[in-house]
């Protein structure tokens, strides 16, 4: 993008997958010996899987089996990428952003469909900071694109969803940004096809600032 788009927010949030960190090398890798092991197509399921829980996935991918299954799959698909960072890394521009936020004292927080051990590992391995608030798979009861997550996010911060922004790469976790009532951020490729309200390439292409009544400015652009 070439032109600079100036929202004014009193928080961000922050998904991590696809957004803070590049995670795709091994999601991919865990997904599809999921969909070797269940007799699925592994590329199409990936068009299924980015922003969601586990479990909601698999839901969706097989409709009639037993939500039972479902867990003890995410369970353990959980325990597996936790144990795999090969490959994980920031998104450009993610320390600066995070380091902007915290150094400006700016309500920000972490919306995540990842549980604390595997957000936790992940932002360690990607060289990140984790923000003090964060919203986790154990903090929820539906996954995106349900607005859930991002609506607790607000009320943790104490910021009214209208007056939120949200950062998302994904189908489900813009759909839920939306359906929270907040704007969003579309961070990537993969977000320009969901219509989020813009997008950028990378998060070095945001810039925060502090206005004097307490409001965030948030620059997005080239």
């Amino acid at each position: 993008m070439t032109a600079t788009t100036v929202l004014t927010a009193r928080a961000l949030l922050l998904d991590m997958d696809g957004t803070l960190v590049n995670s795709d090398a091994v999601v991919e890798r865990v997904w599809h010996r999921w969909a070797e092991r269940n007799g699925l197509d592994g590329a199409e399921i990936m068009k299924v899987v980015h922003g969601r829980q586990g479990h909601a996935s698999m839901a969706q991918l097989l409709p009639h089996r037993p939500m039972e299954k479902n867990l003890a799959d995410n369970e353990r698909m959980l325990a597996e990428e936790t144990a795999d960072m090969e490959g994980v890394v920031a998104i450009p521009g993610a320390a600066e952003l995070l380091a902007s936020l915290r150094g400006l004292g700016l309500p920000h927080a972490l919306v995540t469909s990842a549980d604390v051990p595997l957000s936790t590992a992940r932002m360690a391995a990607a060289g990140l900071p984790l923000p003090d608030v964060r919203v986790t798979a154990e903090s929820v009861g539906a996954s995106k694109p349900d607005p859930e997550g991002f609506l607790k996010g607000a009320a943790e911060l104490g910021v009214a969803p209208s007056e939120c922004v949200v950062f998302e790469d994904s189908g489900a976790g813009i759909a839920a940004g939306r359906s929270a009532g907040m704007r969003v951020v579309g961070v990537g490729e993969r977000a320009g096809f969901h219509r989020p309200d813009v997008v950028v390439r990378d998060l070095a292409q945001v810039r925060v600032s502090a206005l004097g009544d307490g409001a965030i400015r948030v620059s997005v652009g080239a």
